[in-house]
């Protein structure tokens, strides 16, 4: 069960709202290779409650994303969070997720995007994603050789040091996540849905992330805390999404995705 401070972030609609007061959340996720990421964050994301989702990526990506969620917007313009780098790699254009990270407030930065960035120019609020072998190649792109195994073992100690190097908040992903600030505020989430060992899961959490930073912009921008107590939330209510899913039976990403608003609605 969540937390009480981490439930009043889960925002509901007020009469008063509209889809951008809302909140809009933006995605440069999804390569030919691996356009199933896009479609993944995307969902997520709207199962979250947020007013518009903005797609940014190949054309075959985005008419793949409009076959399931037809009320995507692939067209640019502002959004409250940017998500980028999920479903590519290193070797993908880069030009799109640079000039979103530049121009952004809050940047969610996964998997490809990790190498795809310039962290000298980094958004106020950022959070990184990786998983252990994604954090391990961001270190040894910064000059810090290390391995996956190496950052299996002592992942504390490796999340730290990504968040020092980049000056961003770091969320190490897996059974126990690990989330850590470039000043040593750290947190474990430990006995996460063992559900979630499957493809996309990442990309589910990273539309997660997308969704309600960008509901709660305000608070976000203005307080540390906010924003990791954001962060918190998400990771908690993906484990609480897998764990009802897999009440089902075995569970695959978009299973995860779609049980979000059912986990949501458990706390209104």
């Amino acid at each position: 069960m969540l937390r009480p401070d981490l439930i009043e972030l889960l925002r509901k609609p007020a009469i008063t709202d509209d889809k951008y007061s809302r909140g809009v959340v933006g995605f440069v996720t999804g390569s030919e290779a691996y356009a199933g990421a896009a479609i993944l964050g995307v969902t997520a994301a709207m199962r979250c409650g947020i007013g518009m989702v903005r797609f940014i990526g190949p054309t075959r990506v985005g008419d793949l994303v409009l076959e399931v969620r037809p009320e995507t917007v692939l067209t640019d313009g502002r959004a409250q969070a940017w998500v980028l780098g999920s479903g590519m790699t290193a070797t993908d254009d880069s030009d799109q997720i640079r000039a979103h990270f530049e121009t952004a407030e809050i940047a969610i930065v996964d998997a490809g995007g990790l190498a795809l960035v310039d962290f000298a120019s980094r958004p106020k609020r950022t959070v990184l994603t990786p998983h252990a072998g994604e954090l391990a190649g961001l270190l040894t792109s910064l000059g810090h050789e290390a391995s996956r195994t190496q950052v299996e073992a002592e992942p504390q100690k490796f999340a730290k040091l990504a968040a020092e190097l980049t000056d961003c908040v770091v969320l190490l992903k897996g059974n126990t996540s690990v989330l850590v600030s470039p000043d040593n505020e750290m947190l474990e989430m430990r006995n996460l849905s063992s559900a979630l060992s499957t493809a996309g899961t990442g990309d589910v959490l990273a539309g997660m992330l997308g969704a309600l930073l960008a509901a709660n912009f305000l608070a976000v921008i203005e307080s540390q805390e906010t924003f990791m107590h954001t962060i918190e939330l998400a990771v908690l209510l993906h484990s609480e999404a897998a764990q009802l899913a897999s009440e089902d039976g075995p569970v695959v990403a978009l299973d995860v995705a779609e049980a979000v608003r059912k986990v949501i609605a458990s706390y209104e």
